[in-house]
């Protein structure tokens, strides 16, 4: 029996995550995701975060994270609202990111297919500029994430390798002069569109991704202890497996479509 589509769509992030920092949400964003803004409100005590980071691996789907537990447990431990949603069509990155930072669907938003146009709407980042908030993307220089929000008077740190892209999240956090920090890393999906989700080496990226996962919590944990902060480990769709041992996604099918998010709060220090 095929698994059902979860029933909160991934166009509910944005609007929840202006929700948590206190900011009108993005102009054509959907409503905010109950239970993240739940949840926000409980561990703030009715506060705002006023840091938000971003964790965005490619790829990973919910049932890979339910299935192979053990290589996400550096992600899960830290990690306390499990937010399962269901991502857009066409499932592939552009578009599902595109909805992810501007709470549209992606007739709204503009990219319908894969291409990396720069978004023309209203967007996350947007909305925190306006707000007075600074932002920065830390991506890899043929990614989405560095390309489809480009134009904005935000902070862009565009590398070619994880280990840089690694490193400079890592800085920018000890800096500790950014409000909002988005970090994207494409090991898993390239190794499994090549090998397969569920080849050996791509269940090594997958423990990458959540070992880096937890390594940026760990410094915010210990270096932002004077704000609220909502750390996010937020995948843009899921993957499966194709003929010839290989991977694919971007079709309209749950294993594709069912992700799950992972958000941890940790309120400032009094």
């Amino acid at each position: 029996m095929e698994a059902p589509l979860n029933p909160l769509s991934l166009d509910t992030v944005c609007a929840a995550l202006a929700y948590a920092m206190g900011i009108p949400a993005p102009e054509k964003a959907n409503a905010p995701a109950e239970p993240l803004v739940k949840y926000v409100d409980d561990r703030f005590g009715g506060e705002k975060a006023d840091r938000v980071f971003m964790y965005n691996p490619d790829a990973v789907a919910e049932w890979i994270y339910r299935k192979y537990p053990r290589f996400v447990e550096e992600a899960a431990a830290r990690a306390e609202l499990e937010l399962p949603l269901c991502t857009v069509m066409p499932s592939v990155t552009p578009v599902c990111f595109g909805t992810m930072y501007t709470g549209a669907q992606p007739e709204v938003h503009g990219i319908r297919k894969y291409e990396k146009p720069v978004i023309k709407i209203d967007t996350l980042f947007d909305a925190m500029i306006r707000a007075g908030k600074k932002a920065a993307i830390v991506a890899d220089n043929t990614c989405s994430m560095g390309k489809i929000f480009l134009e904005r008077d935000m902070d862009y740190f565009i590398y070619e390798t994880i280990p840089e892209i690694t490193a400079k999240a890592c800085e920018l956090i000890l800096s500790d002069t950014y409000d909002f920090i988005a970090v994207y890393h494409g090991d898993y999906d390239s190794i499994m569109h090549k090998n397969g989700p569920e080849a050996p080496i791509s269940l090594a990226a997958l423990k990458a991704n959540a070992e880096a996962f937890a390594l940026f919590s760990e410094l915010i944990k210990n270096n932002w202890k004077r704000h609220n902060t909502l750390v996010g480990f937020a995948m843009d769709h899921g993957c499966h497996e194709i003929d010839g041992d290989a991977g694919s996604h971007g079709l309209d099918m749950p294993e594709d479509l069912n992700i799950v998010h992972l958000y941890k709060a940790y309120p400032r220090e009094k």
